[in-house]
Parts: C-alpha cells; structure tokens; sequence
C-alpha cells in the first residue's frame, strides 16, 4: 500500500493548553481512516496542522509529517501554499463560514486551478461546471454566478467538495462533512464521498464524531482523546473488540436498534474532556475511567492488541472480555 500521509509524535500547543499531545497516524492511497472522538480532543487541530494552517501562536512539533514521502513538517508557509488546494486539499467543518460571502462560488472556485494550475479563466470555469455537476448540483452554470447565501446547507456542502477536488488532489481532508446536515443529505453526501473516491483513488482522513458514519465508510480508525490517539484499528476489529476504555464508552453511547428499549436512558461517559496542560503525564481519561487504577497516572505504554490494532491503556489485553462478561 502506499502510503499519503504519515503523522509521527504530533505535539500542537496553544498557549497553555497541549492541543494534541504525541499523535501518530497514516493514511494509505484510497483508503478512508477516520478519526474519531468528542468535540475538544484534538482532531481538527491535527487537520490544521497536516495543512500547516494553525492558528497564531500555536506551536508545532513533530517527529516525521510527511506526504507522499515528502517531509513537510519543515516547510515554510511559501512551500505549503504550492501543496495546500493541489495535491492535498481540506473540506472544513462549517461551509458557511469557510466560503467567502463577498465572492460568487464561481470566482473562488477558480482560483484555486487558476492558482496552481495557471489555466485561463474559460478552462476553469469549466473545470468548475463539470465539478459542481459531479457532485450532483443542478444547473451549475447558474451556480457559479451565485453567492454563499443563496445555497442551502447541502449544497454550500457540495461546493466545498468540488472546491476541493478542483485540482485532483491525492489526500483529502473532511472535517465532519455531514455536521448540521439532515439524515437524507448527510447519506447523500457519504456516498458521493465515496463514489469520488473509488473514482479517482483518493485518500481520506474523515473526521467525526459519529460512529455511525464510521461504521459505514472507514477503513480504519483512530481513537482521540484529550490530544492522543488512544487506539487504532482496523474499522471491524474496533467495533468488535475495542480495547481501550473510552472506545468501549462511545461505542455504548450509540444506540442499537432491537437493544435499546423504550423509556431506558441512553448510553453516557460521565465528565467532560479535560483541557490538559503541557507537561501534563498519564492518561488523560483516567478522571472519567471506571477501571483507572495508580498506574494511569505514569508513562501509559502503546502496545499490539492484534494485527493492526494499537492501543494506549495500562490494562491488559483481554479486560474487555472480562468487563463484559
């Protein structure tokens, strides 16, 4: 398999917080790894690192960043501007405020080929007539003349998916794509995702929070939480047998259709993410852990717990087993 993207020892601090503390991952060509966790864990800052585009005064280091073998985590931001938008690309959270409300979606669509491809204006325009249609816009000619506020939710969406394939990008960023979207365009917009990729062989890191949407698309997961990826899996063998304790509450927190009775509370963590400080040492879950025990509070080891599968715990491997049972 080859191999996009590989993060090794990510570390993001921003002021007196420690964003993202010592996290690893990689993405394979057309493959789709999701990154998972609740709002406040480090995912998104992870994305904006990869595309060197972190808010000021935050802090960066890393033991390899690398894309297509390319080592840019020593980049300057002129290096990164010929990357970001070309090769790799990004679909941010919230379309609304991610396209510029001054421009119509023609003129910053085509920036981005004029940008890095130097076409003309006519070719880009086209280029840009033929994505919208692509991903299922109607009349995209009228679009293109269109401003943000004149698109529903779903289709500002869209936009910003043939935005991003613009210049036939190897690495996709998605950070939570189908957030505030309806079940229907949500499933529309996973399976265009899809079809985009079995198409032109992308990779995708995809960022959410929702498991069912991991269930549905991901080839392999990773597990944040406070700023660490505290397991890694092959997406059937996570749902199977997740072998870190906050992977098994969020799998409890999904409801199950024929499981979950009428009138019973749903599933919960108790607790809140913490926001940890730098030089902080432990796991960072051991406050909401039901199994935490003295040696959460040290140096957390990072084994094998079967082909593929990583986790950062101090339990031993089969606990799940005995926790269930």
């Amino acid at each position: 398999m080859i191999e996009l993207l590989e993060i090794r020892d990510l570390r993001v601090t921003i002021g007196s917080t420690a964003a993202v503390r010592g996290a690893s991952l990689a993405v394979t060509k057309g493959e789709t790894h999701c990154l998972v966790g609740e709002s406040g864990c480090g995912k998104s800052i992870t994305a904006l690192s990869v595309m060197g585009l972190l808010p000021r005064g935050a802090r960066r280091e890393t033991t390899a960043l690398r894309f297509a073998g390319e080592e840019i985590g020593r980049y300057g931001e002129r290096e990164m501007e010929r990357l970001r938008g070309d090769r790799m690309a990004m679909i941010f959270q919230e379309p609304m405020t991610s396209l510029n409300p001054a421009y119509t979606v023609g003129s910053q669509m085509t920036e981005v080929l004029r940008r890095h491809r130097g076409t003309s204006r006519a070719q880009a325009v086209d280029r840009a007539a033929e994505l919208l249609a692509r991903v299922g816009i109607t009349a995209p000619g009228l679009r293109l003349g269109q401003y943000p506020h004149q698109l529903s939710g779903g289709l500002r969406q869209r936009v910003m998916i043939a935005m991003a394939l613009m210049c036939d990008p190897e690495l996709l960023i998605a950070d939570e794509p189908t957030t505030a979207l309806d079940v229907t365009v949500q499933a529309q917009i996973l399976r265009l995702l899809a079809g985009l990729q079995k198409d032109l062989g992308l990779g995708i890191l995809l960022i959410t929070h929702d498991l069912g949407v991991v269930a549905r698309v991901a080839d392999r997961v990773s597990v944040m939480y406070a700023g660490e990826v505290v397991e890694s899996a092959p997406t059937a063998a996570l749902f199977a047998a997740p072998k870190h304790p906050y992977t098994r509450g969020l799998l409890s927190c999904v409801p199950v259709p024929g499981k979950v009775k009428r009138d019973e509370p749903l599933g919960s963590i108790p607790g809140v993410v913490p926001r940890i400080q730098p030089g902080f040492t432990g796991c960072g879950f051991r406050d909401r852990c039901a199994w935490a025990n003295a040696a959460c509070a040290g140096s957390i080891p990072r084994r094998g717990a079967g082909e593929g599968h990583e986790v950062l715990c101090t339990l031993p491997p089969d606990w799940s087993r005995e926790a269930a049972a």
